[in-house]
């Protein structure tokens, strides 16, 4: 589904992502770890189409279509979904009111967006905020869940995901992973999550694991044994192994 081939691409006039060689194929989740600044987020705004992140060379394709020329909303109709690290604050906005937009944007009766939006508000534990104004006073895993449900309900074929694990609490974790994995189940979906801490591996079954560093993605291999030596020696170890390889 997805195709990266020695993608560069620069941000604020740096060259961030420094050749990265990706492939997830249908039904496949994969984990993308890495330290802070090693460009995990930067590649996701890549592949969605973010203005800001200049693809400089490299290869970009999805469902068979090279994206590097589309824009950020011919991406989102091809079946991109990008769920933010820090979605924004909308005053006046309420989680419902969105929801059911985008809903419909996506050509479903009003009565059938209803249905959707109380099937999920109900499976993220979210029937409580649906009035009140997106992510206003909300706390960071209710931020978290609401985030995740609005880009599930966008139906997206690749599901990208910056780091929705981090400041949530265990339940929330749970909540998240089962949400994850059924849309998952859906035929022919893949996702790329970022993950910092690994906690959410535990919740969702992930075919591969790779780690990225300085731009570059160093390693891949199975998801239980790289978070568990992660967690057990950190990134630290990936660098000293890279450098060894060297």
């Amino acid at each position: 589904m997805l195709y990266l081939k020695g993608l560069v691409v620069e941000l604020g006039g740096k060259t961030v992502i420094k050749g990265v060689d990706l492939q997830v194929n249908r039904g496949e989740l994969a984990l993308l770890m890495g330290p802070n600044g090693s460009g995990k987020s930067t590649l996701l705004h890549a592949i969605v189409g973010d203005k800001r992140c200049r693809v400089v060379s490299g290869s970009l394709v999805f469902n068979g279509a090279e994206l590097t020329s589309l824009t950020m909303e011919e991406r989102v109709r091809l079946g991109l979904g990008l769920g933010f690290q820090f979605p924004p604050r909308l005053k006046g906005v309420r989680l419902r009111s969105l929801a059911l937009r985008i809903l419909e944007k996506k050509g479903l009766s009003k009565d059938e967006a209803e249905r959707v939006l109380e099937e999920y508000s109900r499976l993220l534990r979210l029937e409580g905020l649906l009035d009140k104004d997106f992510n206003v006073g909300f706390s960071g895993g209710e931020a978290k869940r609401a985030e995740l449900m609005l880009t599930l309900l966008q139906n997206p074929l690749l599901l990208l995901l910056d780091e929705p694990d981090s400041g949530v609490d265990v339940e929330n974790l749970a909540l998240m992973g089962s949400a994850i994995s059924r849309y998952l189940s859906s035929n022919g979906r893949a996702a790329i999550l970022i993950t910092h801490t690994g906690y959410i591996a535990r919740h969702v079954k992930a075919s591969e694991a790779h780690v990225m560093i300085d731009g570059r993605i160093v390693c891949s291999g199975d998801p239980e044994e790289m978070v568990s030596n992660i967690m057990e020696h950190g990134f630290e170890a990936c660098v000293n192994c890279r450098r060894a390889k060297r």
